[in-house]
C-alpha cells in the first residue's frame, strides 16, 4: 500500500480530534505544478496564496511526494483508488485505537471532483465507505450548488465553496441556493466580522466544515503566502 492520507499532520486539523474526529487529508500537487490540473476555477489570487508550501509543505521531498502522487491518480488511477481504499481503512483502524470518529478530505491542495470517481465498480469512495464522513472545500459552482440541493449527491460528502476574489456572482448563487462560503480575510476584519453575526462561522477554530450549518459564511484568516496579497482573494 502506497501511502496517500497525512493523518492529523496540521495543527488545524489535530484541533478535531478534541471534537472526537481523527483527520485524513489527501495533499497533491496544486493547480498545474504536476503537468496536470487539479484545480480547475483557481484565480490568480488563489493560487498565488495557496497554503501548499506552508509547514511541511517548504520542504523539498514534499513537494516531490505531492507531484509524484498526482501523476499517480491520473496516470494509474485503478491503482491509485485501490490504495486509497485502503488508506482509509487504515485510518478508520487508527481512529478505533484513538477511540475517534475518522474522516476525510480529499481535496487537501486540490478541487477534483470526486463525487465522480468510480471505484471497485461503485460510483465513488463515498458510496465504498457510507459510515464516513468525507468533506472539502472547491471553487466549482455546480458542484456546491449540487450539494447544498441534496440531488444526485452522496449524503456523506459535505462541501463548502471557496470565494476567489473573482467568483462574487458564483458566491452570490451558492448562498442563495443554501450553500456555505469559505472567504479569507485579514486578521482585523475577520474580527469584526465575527461579533453579534450568528451566521458568520470561524473557520479557523477547526477544520471540520461538515459541522458547520447550511448557509453559514465561513471566515478564514490569511496565513502562508495570503498574508502578503495583493489581488482580490484577501479581503481586508
Amino acid at each position: 500500500m502506497r501511502k496517500l492520507l497525512n493523518i492529523d499532520a496540521n495543527a488545524k486539523t489535530v484541533k478535531g480530534q478534541k471534537r472526537g474526529y481523527l483527520t485524513g487529508i489527501l495533499y497533491l500537487s496544486p493547480a498545474d505544478l504536476s503537468g496536470y490540473e487539479v484545480c480547475p476555477q483557481r484565480s490568480a489570487g488563489c493560487t498565488e496564496a495557496c497554503l501548499n508550501t506552508a509547514g511541511r509543505g517548504a520542504f523539498s521531498n514534499v513537494q516531490a511526494s505531492r507531484i509524484s502522487k498526482t501523476k499517480y491518480y491520473f496516470e494509474n488511477r485503478p491503482a491509485f483508488m485501490d490504495d486509497l481504499v485502503l488508506n482509509i481503512r487504515a485510518l478508520e483502524r487508527k481512529a478505533k485505537r484513538m477511540n475517534l470518529t475518522p474522516v476525510v478530505r480529499l481535496n487537501g491542495t486540490s478541487d477534483l471532483p470526486w463525487e465522480r470517481v468510480p471505484v471497485d465498480g461503485l460510483p465513488n469512495v463515498m458510496v465504498m465507505f457510507p459510515h464516513i464522513k468525507f468533506y472539502d472545500y472547491t471553487k466549482v459552482t455546480k458542484r456546491s450548488i449540487r450539494f447544498a440541493s441534496g440531488k444526485d449527491w452522496p449524503s456523506n460528502y459535505h462541501l463548502t465553496f471557496s470565494r476567489s476574489g473573482e467568483n462574487d456572482d458564483d458566491v452570490d448563487a451558492v448562498r442563495l441556493g443554501g450553500g456555505n462560503v469559505a472567504a479569507v480575510y485579514s486578521p482585523e476584519a475577520k474580527d469584526d466580522l465575527l461579533v453579534d453575526k450568528p451566521n458568520n462561522v470561524d473557520g479557523d477554530l477547526h477544520d471540520l466544515r461538515f459541522l458547520d450549518p447550511l448557509g453559514s459564511w465561513v471566515l478564514l484568516k490569511a496565513k502562508g503566502p495570503a498574508i502578503h496579497d495583493q489581488s482580490n482573494f484577501v479581503i481586508r
